[in-house]
């Protein structure tokens, strides 16, 4: 393994040589320390994975007791398992899949203002994604229509509210208000209609 080097090599030739298993059994721990001291990325490795170099460093002739079993033989060099593309046709692409899996996590929310606000955070996401992929003959309409074919007709949003009030530009969501909060906010303002503002000031002494 040249990663170690040929002294490290000939130090484990040296350590199968030694008859006496505890003595060689120290000397093969003496080899991992030192291949940490003089790799120190290494150490922020798996011990076992220097365990395993070592047993492959003595051709799988090194009989110690170690802290881990010598890996099996058959294992070097053997391919991994093929990992394939994930399953399931994508209905636009150009939206991807995560899209479709927030989708499918909004029908589920009960609540219908949670569910209004999860929609234009949606809307949001798919607004950037299209626009970068046709900046032309772009609407709110395009993407109010995806969504309702991507939840299969379970998700509705008002298109003249989105329209009007610009609920899927990214920038004005953060300027978005609930209506029951644009009431308490504005009944605080006919209670404290006609009060006059009093400093007070403090007497000097």
């Amino acid at each position: 393994m040249k990663e170690y080097g040929k002294n490290i090599q000939q130090l484990v030739q040296h350590v199968i040589e030694i008859a006496d298993r505890e003595r060689r059994t120290q000397s093969a721990y003496t080899i991992v320390e030192i291949i940490k001291q003089l790799n120190p990325p290494l150490k922020q490795e798996n011990d076992q994975k220097l365990w395993d170099d070592l047993y492959i460093m003595s051709n799988f002739t090194l009989d110690i007791d170690g802290p881990y079993p010598m890996p099996e033989k058959e294992l070097l060099g053997k391919r991994p398992p093929h990992i394939g593309y994930p399953k399931g046709q994508i209905k636009f692409k150009h939206y991807g899949r995560n899209i479709e899996k927030l989708i499918e996590k909004a029908i589920e929310i009960e609540n219908d203002e949670d569910q209004e606000n999860a929609i234009i955070y949606i809307g949001q996401l798919m607004r950037s994604f299209h626009s970068t992929w046709n900046r032309d003959n772009f609407d709110d309409g395009i993407i109010l229509d995806d969504i309702k074919t991507l939840s299969k007709g379970k998700l509705h949003i008002d298109l003249e509210k989105v329209r009007e009030n610009a609920l899927f530009e990214s920038n004005t969501r953060r300027d978005f208000k609930i209506p029951h909060q644009e009431e308490e906010h504005s009944s605080k303002k006919k209670n404290n209609h006609g009060k006059k503002f009093r400093p007070t000031h403090k007497k000097r002494r």
